[in-house]
């Protein structure tokens, strides 16, 4: 979505919708920033796209944008994954704000083997946004937890999961995924100056995590970085989002 000197961000675009059989759902577009004087809120971030029919990834919800003045945007939803085999996209994070962080966007559902989508963090603010519920993880999440504890006790990782986002205003780095399925946590936001948080790595299957945005400052100096997208998968999946860089308000 469009920035805005003095009234509300623009929305972001929705991802499209994967193809028919194998590829994953487009991510959806960042929204705009608000900078001027008398600032407002931040716009949305736009919806993933649903996955294709059989071995796809929901795409992964748009980030809000930046509030100058008012709140920061909500994330976008992430995408429903494949009807067969696939992980819903996670939930776009919150948009940072001067006042109240966005609420962060909820993750896509999975449908029969993947897991559901991390839902998004809120945004960084003097009063941080709410932070979103995950997708379900469909009829097999039991038996994932079944299968999980012994490979946590051997590798340090479970085989199916996604990897924990990083914290909201830490610039804490996002887990790695699963080490069959499983995507990678979202980096932290930072803080106050602070550069964002690496997304983390997915496993064999699965789409890396988005790095966590910089955080923005006020009254001079510089504002942070935005983290690195985390790796894809080994055999099958998109890398993450860079986090967008830090506003001086």
């Amino acid at each position: 979505g469009g920035d805005s000197l003095d009234a509300t961000g623009g929305v972001g675009g929705t991802g499209g919708n994967a193809g028919a059989l194998f590829s994953s759902g487009g991510i959806g577009g960042a929204g705009g920033s608000t900078s001027g004087s008398f600032g407002g809120a931040g716009g949305a971030g736009g919806a993933g796209g649903n996955a294709g029919a059989l071995f796809s990834n929901g795409g992964a919800g748009g980030a809000g944008g930046f509030g100058y003045h008012g709140d920061g945007g909500a994330g976008g939803a992430g995408g429903r994954a494949g009807q067969l085999i696939g992980n819903g996209g996670a939930g776009g994070a919150g948009g940072n704000s001067t006042t109240t962080g966005g609420a962060g966007g909820v993750g896509g559902n999975a449908v029969f083997l993947g897991t559901g989508g991390n839902g998004g963090n809120g945004g960084f603010g003097p009063v941080f946004g709410h932070t979103a519920a995950n997708g379900s993880g469909g009829p097999l999440a039991g038996v994932f937890n079944a299968v999980n504890g012994p490979a946590e006790a051997l590798f340090g990782r479970p085989l199916i999961g996604n990897g924990a986002n990083g914290g909201i205003g830490t610039g804490a780095a996002g887990g790695a995924g699963g080490l069959l399925f499983g995507d990678g946590g979202a980096g932290g936001s930072g803080g106050f100056g602070q550069h964002g948080g690496a997304g983390g790595a997915a496993g064999l299957f699965g789409t890396g995590g988005a790095g966590g945005a910089g955080g923005f400052v006020t009254g001079g100096g510089s504002a942070g970085a935005g983290g690195a997208g985390g790796a894809g998968g080994l055999l099958s999946g998109n890398g993450g989002t860079g986090g967008a860089g830090g506003t001086g308000a």
